[in-house]
């Protein structure tokens, strides 16, 4: 089994991204099955998506519309989801790079 996890840094302000919902989901045949909803913390981490992923196809949904609204920003991006393979051995932590206009995500340690 796989932990899954996961932290949002506000490019812009060269900060992490507290506040930010986000929603873990699983595909299940040709459905999304949610596996977990949480927000990032103070420090723009979600530590507790799950531990337990088996091998599969899942998806974050980042709701960074909002996140940015709140700042007096606006996005092109009201949510960004990151679809991604996971192979249910190791660990996968998929950080999210956001601006107003862009991001960036990979798999980090």
């Amino acid at each position: 089994m796989s932990g899954i996890t996961t932290h949002v840094l506000d490019a812009v302000l060269g900060k992490p991204a507290g506040g930010i919902a986000v929603r873990l989901e699983r595909r299940e045949n040709s459905e999304w099955m949610t596996v977990a909803e949480t927000g990032t913390d103070a420090d723009g981490r979600c530590r507790n998506l799950t531990s337990e992923a088996g091998a599969g196809t899942y998806r974050l949904t980042f709701a960074t519309g909002d996140y940015l609204a709140a700042k007096g920003r606006n996005s092109l991006y009201p949510e960004i989801s990151v679809v991604f393979a996971c192979g249910g051995e190791d660990s996968y932590h998929l950080p999210l790079l956001l601006s107003d206009n862009s991001y960036t995500t990979y798999r980090g340690s």
